[in-house]
């Protein structure tokens, strides 16, 4: 299929161009309750190709682009017509001139993963067992749920020679528990991994089981005001995601940040904890096939790498090391016990819970937090959170314990002082 894409690129005089082929294996299983109720398996191959054309407006050199899909069924006909009108639409795209990364052709990379151990088949049943194995009360259980465990090679080719390929597996999937009394409530809840991690999963279920069934007993909204808020789980990741996207080229290119290399990120008089986060290579390759490697973003406040695209690198005159979507922190200074000392709201669960880039400000409507009054703690729910990192970061508190997710390894919990509550 590549020689395919390859022969009608020469047909129609393209020379700049980068390929992606993806060849994705999939176990997928389906639950109602406890009860199979599907499996599927499948391979699928997918290629999308980008075209590029040069050319210039008064006398400014620029370099437009066009992304296509290109299926296995279409006929060589129909491939050069999708290719012919990529082109075309490049000529539309008016960017200011930039180079693709150069390479060579490298030996396919396979990432280790425990996942690899077996087939694909028996890493699901697997975890299967650990998503249901702390499924036993009668009024809290998984109503639904889906696993899919994904084995995929990507590869990359360019005009400029790089012909680069890497494997990885992948354990992912959704459910909805469940609790009906006092009160009918759901929760929903992702997870993914790159390893056969029963553990994590069966934790991960754990926790929403207990979630759902403290949710149920909540009726009231915390008062409105403000609270030394805390947050744990995937919600840290969310907050701390804001450094990583600040710190692309194409968010400081534009000039929607002004992050610089030394800058000191949470300004002066910190009196909380330094941010040190590295940036962190899932990847042996960016989707442009530059090779990447695990970086050091923020060291004790202070910004060390701006990370971005062939793009937006070429722009600024920086080195281009890829995007980067995965971040990690080490361990905080106080224990999770220690950081509910006093009075504090500890939301667990949002209906929806964001992170805004441009200006700092997170918010979220609370489905489930316990609210302790420095002696008593009330299970609420109803109201929602409103603050802004831009204020909360001098005084940032995170636990000793860690997690790790998919894209963040780092603290279980965040301590945010002051932060505005809108409730009862």
């Amino acid at each position: 299929m590549i020689n395919r894409i390859l022969s009608a690129l020469n047909q129609n005089n393209i020379s700049t161009y980068l390929i992606h082929e993806d060849i994705q294996e999939t176990v997928e299983l389906f639950f109602i309750k406890k009860n199979l109720d599907m499996r599927r398996q499948k391979e699928v191959h997918h290629y999308t190709l980008t075209v590029y054309k040069d050319f210039e407006i008064e006398g400014t050199k620029m370099r437009g682009s066009s992304t296509v899909g290109i299926y296995a069924g279409m006929t060589d006909e129909e491939i050069a017509t999708k290719v012919k009108d990529a082109y075309f639409a490049a000529s539309f795209v008016n960017n200011p001139y930039y180079e693709l990364p150069s390479g060579e052709k490298e030996e396919c990379v396979r990432l280790e993963s425990s996942l690899a151990s077996g087939s694909l088949a028996d890493a699901a049943g697997k975890m299967a067992e650990a998503l249901f194995s702390e499924d036993t009360l009668q009024d809290t259980f998984i109503n639904s749920a889906e696993l899919f465990v994904e084995k995929i090679i990507n590869r990359i080719i360019n005009s400029n020679g790089v012909n680069v390929s890497f494997e990885k597996y992948m354990a992912k999937g959704e459910y909805v528990v469940q609790c009906v009394t006092p009160q009918d409530v759901e929760t929903y809840q992702e997870f993914a991994y790159e390893n056969l991690d029963a553990q994590a999963l069966k934790d991960k279920v754990k926790q929403t089981l207990e979630i759902t069934k403290a949710r149920a007993q909540a009726a009231t909204a915390p008062e409105a005001g403000e609270y030394n808020v805390i947050l744990s789980g995937k919600h840290v990741g969310i907050i701390c995601s804001y450094y990583l996207n600040r710190a692309n080229a194409s968010m400081i290119y534009p000039k929607y940040s002004n992050y610089a290399i030394g800058n000191n990120i949470q300004g002066q008089d910190v009196n909380g904890e330094l941010l040190n986060i590295t940036l962190k290579a899932k990847a042996p390759y960016s989707n442009e096939g530059i090779p990447m490697i695990d970086r050091p973003l923020i060291t004790d406040g202070v910004l060390q790498t701006i990370h971005g695209s062939s793009r937006f690198a070429y722009y600024l005159g920086i080195e281009p090391t890829g995007d980067y979507h995965s971040i990690a922190l080490p361990s905080g200074t106080k224990t999770f016990e220690e950081m509910k000392s006093g009075k504090y709201l500890y939301v667990l669960n949002f209906s929806d819970f964001q992170m805004d880039d441009l200006s700092g400000h997170f918010a979220g409507e609370i489905r489930l937090a316990l609210l302790c009054d420095g002696e008593t703690i009330t299970p609420v729910t109803g109201g929602s959170i409103n603050g802004n990192l831009l204020e909360a970061q001098k005084n940032l508190t995170f636990s000793k314990e860690m997690q790790k997710e998919i894209n963040f390894e780092g603290p279980y919990a965040i301590r945010l002082e002051n932060v505005s509550v809108a409730g009862a």
